[in-house]
């Protein structure tokens, strides 16, 4: 039987209750401020031992030092600004991402995600830096899997299945826009869903019953062994609760 959990991008309730409701939460944080150990150590213990944390990794792998969300920063990290960002195989990004691997693995985080923004061009240069990228990392690598979300007119790049492939990295998707392109070895399937509309995201979207059952639908169509649906929405703690509750009363699935 397919096991899918559902859960949300952060913590839109108090964590207590938060840790009621959902078997998993998308940490936030870690990309905007990279956090100390000492608070991974702390929230590990609060959480229940089979609550499970996934990652979004720190956004100087992905982004440029001129994107915006660089200016939530209140520490700009080390090293040259111009090598960090788009998965670049440079020392600063490979830094960053052991760092971001320290406080997975404090975490017992099983999945770390690399959120890639619309701006990364679109060209063999920009595939080639980003291959070389995920070559670097393999020898930290333990049995964490790294899910790459990609933005923008590169994710329309055919030779994008080929990279996915050679590394093993699951291609994260928001399925009612695009199909995953590679869900990895272990047939993991990763939705990031971020409101319906003409744009990329829609963050004030509040997903209807019909969406959610064309969800549960779309769902039962794909192949995996697991899939984690993680709504990203304003009202993502609504849409996700009902979401468990509509695919829960099929019984076609395992919902946590």
């Amino acid at each position: 039987m397919k096991t899918v959990y559902v859960g949300c991008c952060g913590f839109p309730v108090g964590r207590k209750r938060y840790y009621e409701l959902f078997k998993v939460v998308e940490l936030q944080n870690t990309f905007y401020e990279l956090p100390n150990p000492e608070w991974a150590i702390s929230i590990r213990k609060e959480a229940p031992l089979d609550f499970e944390f996934t990652v979004k990794a720190w956004q100087v792998i992905t982004h440029p030092y001129t994107s915006p969300t660089w200016k939530k920063m209140k520490k700009k990290p080390a090293g040259t600004l111009e090598n960090y960002g788009y998965l670049k195989p440079t020392r600063e990004n490979i830094e960053a991402f052991e760092k971001t691997l320290e406080i997975s693995r404090i975490l017992n985080a099983k999945v770390i995600i690399l959120q890639t923004p619309s701006s990364m061009p679109d060209t063999s240069e920009t595939l080639r830096k980003v291959d070389e990228f995920f070559e670097k990392i393999k020898p930290y690598m333990k049995d964490e899997l790294i899910g790459w979300e990609i933005r923008g007119p590169l994710l329309s790049n055919t030779l994008l299945k080929k990279i996915l492939e050679k590394h093993d990295i699951i291609n994260v998707v928001d399925i009612f826009r695009v199909k995953p392109i590679y869900t990895g070895v272990k047939k993991i399937l990763y939705i990031r869903l971020h409101g319906l509309g003409p744009s990329e995201v829609n963050y004030s979207y509040n997903y209807t019953d019909e969406d959610l059952e064309k969800l549960h639908s779309i769902l039962l169509e794909e192949e995996f062994e697991a899939s984690y649906v993680m709504f990203n929405n304003v009202k993502m703690l609504n849409n996700a609760s009902k979401f468990k509750e509509i695919a829960g009363r099929r019984g076609v699935m395992r919902i946590l």
